[in-house]
């Protein structure tokens, strides 16, 4: 395992993004969760990423039950972030970031970010002195690293790094759907971070699981590179190569959410190398595959759908899967997952179009035309 051009302290490329942990029921599965800490870290790898909304708060305890209070404080490195719904004043920011040491049982964060910048956020940011706020915690011991996550164009994120040049380290969605991506712009993003000389943590490599289950065209291109050269590798394991060969990239995160995930990572990270020619061009092929079906773009974060954006209560991340499931693999069974999933939640068509899912989405959809477009295939009558 090489080790970190930009951050000694980080072991390997693959970073544990615990916002798609294991559940059993209504609960994160903390046994599973134990298992998955301890394989990741067995293997070498240490770098942990949460944020104190993430899955309604148990990511932060899980990370308390699972990995805090079971390993030295040495072993592992922790991420976690001030997000948005959380303060309304610079008083408030510090007793937050208290409540969040607390919460993950630790006596200080290795990386802070502010979490998903983007033009309208980031003046809110700046009126409650949140950044400062930040630069402080780090004086006195409480973070070692200030850094932000970001959801928009790159000249707010030029902005951003020019006004804040003290910022570390810059988190961004990039993978090889997106890279050229017009709402996206990773690519873009990226050259932004090159400029300003920042280290880049990716989000999002395999778009919410969406370059893992390809269509059939795009599947068709990865088993024929497979067998072209001998190989195995998974489809996630393309995307998670794809955005670590980036000499900027310090780290991949990944969404983990079963120990089968954990393996396939690990393997696919533990001896590191890029994608060769050959796999570029499959890519490329998949690329193609997504395109010409239009499906949505959603990656499940289910922002548009926390903290009451949504009043009429539509599972909109959801009905965007069954509608994408439809479209891609002609499954006319997602008819009757439409009808489970708006069983107790809104249907497409309830839309009232107050636009609180768009101002939320970080992937910049048009949300409610998008779900248009889903009451018109789901609730044909």
């Amino acid at each position: 395992m090489f080790p970190n051009p930009f951050f000694p302290e980080i072991h390997g490329k693959l970073a544990f993004g615990c916002m798609r942990l294991p559940f059993q029921g209504d609960y994160v599965d903390i046994d599973q969760f134990k298992a998955m800490v301890d394989a990741f870290l067995d293997a070498g790898f240490n770098y942990f990423d949460t944020a104190h909304g993430y899955l309604g708060g148990q990511s932060e305890t899980a990370l308390r039950e699972g990995l805090t209070s079971r390993y030295p404080r040495e072993k592992y490195l922790l991420t976690n972030k001030l997000s948005d719904g959380f303060f309304h004043s610079e008083a408030e920011i510090r007793p937050l970031f208290e409540t969040q040491l607390a919460c993950c049982g630790v006596d200080y964060f290795d990386f802070y970010l502010m979490h998903a910048q983007n033009r309208n956020n980031f003046q809110k940011y700046k009126a409650c002195r949140a950044y400062e706020t930040a630069f402080a915690l780090k004086e006195e011991g409480k973070i070692r690293h200030v850094g932000l996550s970001f959801h928009d164009t790159p000249d707010i994120l030029d902005q951003i790094l020019t006004e804040y040049p003290q910022i570390e380290v810059v988190q961004i969605q990039f993978n090889y759907l997106d890279y050229e991506d017009e709402a996206v712009q990773s690519k873009a993003c990226y050259e932004v971070c090159a400029k300003h000389g920042k280290p880049v943590l990716i989000m999002e490599p395999v778009k919410g699981g969406n370059l893992v289950n390809l269509p059939p065209k795009g599947q068709e291109a990865i088993d024929e590179c497979n067998a072209q050269l001998g190989t195995s590798f998974s489809n996630a394991s393309y995307a998670i190569r794809f955005a670590a060969g980036f000499p900027q990239v310090a780290c991949v995160l990944s969404g983990m959410s079963n120990m089968e995930q954990m393996e396939d990572n690990i393997k696919t990270m533990r001896h590191f190398d890029p994608l060769n020619l050959t796999e570029t061009g499959a890519i490329a092929k998949v690329v193609d595959s997504y395109r010409s079906l239009g499906l949505i773009a959603c990656t499940s974060c289910h922002y548009c759908v926390l903290e009451n954006h949504c009043p009429k209560e539509i599972p909109i991340p959801e009905l965007f899967a069954c509608y994408n499931a439809k479209a891609a693999f002609h499954e006319w069974n997602q008819n009757m997952y439409y009808a489970i999933k708006t069983r107790e939640g809104g249907k497409a068509s309830d839309c009232i179009r107050c636009g609180g899912c768009e101002r939320a989405c970080p992937q910049h959809l048009p949300v409610r035309e998008l779900l248009e477009k889903v009451a018109e295939e789901f609730e044909k009558r």
